[in-house]
């Protein structure tokens, strides 16, 4: 059986400065995605669509490393794309209004068939609603700038406000959707330790 750390093998997206921003160029990789609306940090909806992807992400890991394929890997971590209708509304401040994406990168093995038989494994095994609401797709985000940022969640503002300007005076333009990828558990680590990064698709101007 082989193993493979996805993290490093991606480490140009998986493992970014904290000090200084990047620009890289991401490729397009597949995605267990679910999409809702409301404040993270209250929304029943957005807890369980985190529990349904992490519960079919790891179906589909043990489906691989008992088939096959013959491959065992970490499942990757949790990542989130967050907008509002009106970008002018987009703040830290009101997150109630937020739009947000949900989703956990698959590895490229993985296809449509896989992801259909883990999908009715996990409704057979658990009770979570959020399981009929996940999709499969591909993401192309292209060109990226992004940092590590350590911290509590509720701090991120100010490196937010630091990456955007790099990409202003870069002689770049924001295009698609803030983009966020959180490397450790919320619930396990101490708010001063976590890492998440920070990532915003961009143009040349």
């Amino acid at each position: 059986m082989s193993k493979i750390d996805f993290k490093k093998e991606f480490k140009e997206l998986y493992n970014p400065s904290s000090k200084e921003i990047q620009i890289v160029n991401t490729p397009k990789l597949n995605y267990l995605i679910i999409d809702g609306t409301g404040n993270p940090n209250t929304s029943q909806e957005y807890k369980e669509a985190i529990e349904a992807l992490f519960s079919v992400s790891y179906a589909i890991k043990f489906m691989i490393k008992k088939g096959t394929t013959a491959v065992d890997y970490g499942v990757l971590p949790l990542e989130g794309l967050w907008w509002t209708d009106n970008m002018k509304d987009f703040s830290t401040k009101n997150k109630d209004i937020w739009n947000w994406t949900a989703l956990i990168m698959q590895p490229e093995f993985v296809d449509e068939d896989l992801v259909h038989k883990a999908l009715e494994e996990v409704k057979k095994k658990k009770n979570l609603p959020s399981v009929s609401k996940i999709r499969f797709e591909s993401m192309e985000e292209g060109l990226v700038a992004q940092i590590m940022y350590i911290g509590p969640y509720s701090e991120e503002a100010p490196t937010i406000e630091k990456l955007h300007n790099y990409i202003d005076e870069m002689g770049y333009i924001k295009v698609g959707k803030h983009h966020e990828i959180y490397l450790n558990d919320a619930r396990r680590a101490a708010p001063e330790k976590l890492k998440t990064i920070l990532r915003q698709p961009i143009v040349k101007k």
